[in-house]
């Protein structure tokens, strides 16, 4: 599992320092569940296989602190945002998304619709 940083371009800023990249069905589909807290420079990059508003919704069932939610079109543009509460059974974007960055609620502070958002890995320090 890839971890790294994610940047809002639009603003230039760093917003989350310590964000997985989570593509494979089994990480998004456990996504944030289980898990007591979130560190407020944490996150999940939800990586998705098409643009679609059903394919991109999610549930808050078992997730016990509410979070900001990020939908990324395939380019990296916001579409939508909305903070999500505890053990909701249902959340989607209002335009189709692939992709769904989940953090604290302080990120919906840094982020708004048309911003382009970007990951980044980690450099290798040998550069490779």
């Amino acid at each position: 599992m890839m971890v790294g940083e994610v940047w809002n371009e639009t603003r230039g800023e760093r917003l989350l320092g310590r964000v997985r990249w989570c593509a494979s069905f089994l990480c998004r589909g456990r996504g944030l569940t289980f898990r007591r807290r979130l560190g407020e420079d944490e996150g999940l990059w939800l990586v998705g296989g098409r643009e679609s508003r059903l394919d991109a919704a999610i549930h808050m069932l078992f997730v016990f602190f509410p979070i900001g939610v990020v939908w990324l079109d395939g380019e990296g543009c916001v579409v939508d945002t909305c903070l999500a509460r505890p053990f909701r059974p249902f959340y989607a974007p209002r335009a189709p998304a692939r992709d769904v960055l989940e953090g604290p609620p302080s990120l919906l502070e840094h982020v708004a619709v048309g911003d382009r958002l970007r990951f980044q890995a980690p450099q290798d320090p040998t550069g490779r």
